[in-house]
């Protein structure tokens, strides 16, 4: 199976065998149809824990896991669309710093692993540049340079809201301007509510500090829109390689963002030839803004 085609199959009921590539809206309906929760199997290659040894091998780095306090939701910022890539591995042809991202999703009411909920992520490369979106990411005009373009607005009031549950509601989902689709994708959590992703370092653009935007599904319903975040000191020691380096002018950091919260900042621990960074989602799965 392809790098760019990593297929997701619910195996309780074969709902995706012989599929290769697999809309959201398809697997959303699927994950809601089926009975119990799913097993999800997927083709990641060499540099990613397979989904089976998953929990037992993370679970331990999951700070605030049973904890139930509702995460921040953000904006969705102007970049978001249903990319049609569910897969784990979403770096594509981008150069970068691997990062591999585990995220577990529990329940807010419950502190109960939510599984069978769909996550996904999207982040810029490290020019600076979103996919689906490269000319409005650039300013569109050319004479901007990687990632100079305008920055996505930020929600009333500019910082993160802790209730409601969906957020993102703010901004309308983008229709591509573009066909790429590199550091974009989804997973579907497995029993013990993790997904793993396997990307790059995000760079930066002008008006925002480093981070990853990520959504929460569950039951075809979107309960959980925010935002991840890095240490200060490990994003200057990421900005000073290459390519990073060659986008010079970084002009906005945690302390001046206008979204960023201690609560978005993943557990980041270096692994191999890269970083893995760990973070609890407490999603409200039914909506009801507890």
């Amino acid at each position: 199976m392809g790098h760019d085609h990593e297929g997701q199959r619910v195996s309780r009921r074969r709902l995706f065998a012989g599929i290769s590539s697999l809309g959201l809206g398809s697997l959303l309906a699927a994950c809601s149809s089926a009975e119990g929760t799913a097993t999800v199997t997927t083709s990641t290659g060499a540099s990613v824990t397979p989904a089976a040894t998953t929990a037992q091998d993370l679970t331990s780095l999951f700070d605030g896991a049973g904890t139930c306090k509702l995460t921040s939701t953000t904006t969705q910022g102007p970049y978001y669309f249903d990319a049609d890539k569910i897969r784990s591995d979403i770096r594509e042809d981008r150069p970068g710093v691997r990062l591999r991202v585990a995220i577990k999703v529990q329940d807010s009411e419950t502190c109960k692993p939510l599984g069978n909920a769909v996550v996904e992520i999207w982040h810029c490369d490290a020019a600076g540049l979103y996919s689906g979106a490269e000319a409005a990411s650039t300013g569109g005009g050319g004479g901007n340079p990687p990632g100079g373009g305008t920055p996505p607005s930020a929600p009333p009031g500019g910082g993160p809201s802790g209730g409601g549950g969906n957020g993102g509601g703010d901004m309308a989902d983008l229709t591509p301007t573009d066909d790429k689709r590199y550091l974009r994708g989804a997973q579907v959590t497995n029993g013990d509510g993790i997904v793993e992703f396997t990307t790059i370092w995000p760079g930066w653009y002008r008006g925002r500090t480093i981070h990853i935007h990520a959504m929460v599904h569950f039951s075809n319903q979107r309960v959980l829109t925010t935002q991840l975040m890095f240490d200060e000191k490990l994003n200057s020691a990421v900005m000073a390689k290459s390519p990073y380096s060659e986008h010079t002018g970084r002009d906005t950091f945690n302390d001046d963002d206008t979204i960023y919260d201690d609560s978005m900042l993943m557990k980041i621990t270096q692994e191999d030839d890269g970083y893995l960074g760990v973070i609890v989602f407490s999603a409200d799965s039914d909506k009801d803004g507890a």
